[in-house]
Formats: C-alpha cells, sequence, structure tokens
C-alpha cells in the first residue's frame, strides 16, 4: 500500500508499505503539494511498464479540434 502523508506522520509510516511524505502546510495547500509525488510515481509507473508517456493512448479522442 503507498500512502501520502505530512512529515513527522510515524503512525502512516507503520501502516502503509511506501509512504510519500509533503511538509506541513494549511489545509488548503496540502492538494497542491500532494500532486507533485502523485504525478511522479503515475510518470515512472509508466516509464517502467514501457508506455510512452509523452504520447497516450487515445489522447487524440479527447483532444480533437473541429
Amino acid at each position: 500500500m503507498i500512502a501520502i502523508g505530512t512529515e513527522g506522520d510515524e503512525t502512516l509510516r507503520s501502516l502503509a508499505d511506501q509512504t510519500f511524505l509533503v511538509p506541513r502546510a494549511s489545509e488548503l495547500l496540502l492538494p497542491i503539494l500532494e500532486i507533485v509525488p502523485l504525478q511522479l510515481f503515475a510518470y515512472y509507473v509508466a516509464v517502467k511498464r514501457g508506455l510512452d508517456v509523452d504520447r497516450p493512448r487515445n489522447l487524440v479522442k479527447s483532444v480533437s479540434v473541429e
């Protein structure tokens, strides 16, 4: 299991296999801080699987211009 938490949260480390820690911040700023490790995680998983991260499948269908 992968979890995202704030720095200093030791109970989260014991519950999850891997943890991404972000600095403590206001509750309004946390989504911005949490999205960066998630995007990097998704990028590296896609690269490891051999997927083309610059040209995702079915992108043309959702970005077509008429």
